[in-house]
């Protein structure tokens, strides 16, 4: 089913305030939130549906992006907790991101309390990448510890609040008796504790493993970006949803190729002879190698330009440069013959430094590329 605008979800219209958005969340929310419509999975859609609307209009960003390019802008993953729409979109995540949208007690209902959803703590992991994985993307499989539950651990109904999560307490006061309603300090909100502990695991039944973990990076990823994938962090007791695995990138040093925002840049050595008389070369890009042309008569300090052959700009849908910085070689040893050569071209006049007058200066060349 294709989805629907979002502004006709909140029933808002295109020029709707933050307040307008806010409000119109908060209205759809209650009238679809699953405590008030228990078992009916087409509220619980729409619960969902309001969610991710009021996630991209909340966001003055995401809400230009989906003005002008609508749900096709918002590229299937830019949006909801860092893991995306649609499928990936649960109860939890819009509890605990939009917990605040009625002032507190979100995700435990609307009775200010309850037993808390259950989740286990995130990890963090750093992955390095060359500069052709940034700009290609790539797969990587690693192994990361993580707490799991162990095998046989089993939970039971909380004795003190009996699963609500929640305890009581009665206050008599001068305006009479006045009830209050706290976290369970037993299961601290969760409403179960634990029964059977294999031998090796903690007191919430978890023991450390290890998991092997495919990480899609996706194509312009970025020295210190954070990843988010879903559910691979520590499992959480008692049958509640596991953390996320946070995932830091790390750019590696190209001992060749050197980076500067989204272009790169690299140095080509050619000899005297390659640069009076021209040659063809090839070099390495991120994306294979490629030949380009040095003119006759070239000097030393020339930048060639290839257009296209940098990163991928984050910000836009283009892509940087690739600059080559020209460096003509001179040999410090010459043979009889070499030297001979270059000594009647000197005595002769007919090889001398005669500047035109045209050649640009070092700051020119710098200027140019800003340009």
């Amino acid at each position: 089913m294709s989805k629907r605008d979002y502004y006709e979800v909140l029933e808002i219209s295109k020029s709707a305030s933050a307040d307008e958005i806010k409000k119109s969340y908060r209205k759809m929310a209650i009238k679809y939130h699953p405590d008030k419509n228990p078992g009916d999975k087409e509220a619980e859609e729409r619960f969902k549906e309001a969610a991710e609307a009021y996630e991209v209009l909340s966001d003055e960003q995401k809400r230009a992006r989906y003005d002008q390019f609508g749900h096709a802008g918002m590229g299937g993953n830019g949006g909801f907790g860092g893991g995306g729409f649609g499928g990936g979109m649960n109860m939890e995540d819009i509890f605990s991101q939009f917990g605040d949208i009625f002032g507190g007690g979100f995700s435990g209902g609307f009775g200010g309390g309850g037993r808390q959803q259950v989740k286990g703590s995130n990890l963090r992991i750093r992955i390095k990448l060359n500069l052709e994985e940034m700009v290609n993307g790539t797969h990587k499989t690693i192994k990361v510890k993580k707490m799991k539950m162990a095998e046989g651990a089993t939970s039971k109904t909380c004795p003190t609040c009996n699963g609500s999560g929640v305890q009581l307490k009665v206050m008599n006061t001068m305006f009479g008796q006045m009830q209050t309603q706290t976290t369970c300090s037993t299961c601290q909100g969760i409403g179960k504790v634990a029964d059977k502990i294999p031998a090796g695991a903690n007191a919430q039944g978890l023991v450390k493993d290890e998991e092997e973990i495919t990480i899609n990076i996706p194509a312009g990823a970025r020295d210190g970006i954070q990843l988010n994938v879903r559910g691979k962090g520590n499992d959480a007791p008692f049958g509640g949803t596991p953390g996320d695995l946070l995932v830091i990138i790390e750019e590696e040093v190209d001992q060749t190729i050197k980076r500067e925002g989204d272009n790169l840049h690299q140095e080509l050595y050619v000899s005297f002879a390659e640069a009076a008389l021209g040659t063809k070369k090839e070099i390495p890009t991120v994306g294979g190698k490629v030949k380009i042309t040095v003119d006759p008569g070239t000097q030393s300090g020339k930048i060639l330009r290839l257009a296209g052959k940098g990163l991928p700009s984050i910000d836009s849908y283009g892509k940087g440069d690739m600059f080559i910085h020209i460096n003509v070689w001179t040999p410090q040893k010459l043979t009889k013959e070499q030297k001979d050569f270059f000594e009647k071209q000197m005595s002769s006049g007919e090889m001398v430094a005669e500047p035109s007058g045209k050649e640009k200066t070092f700051f020119d060349k710098v200027k140019d590329l800003f340009n």
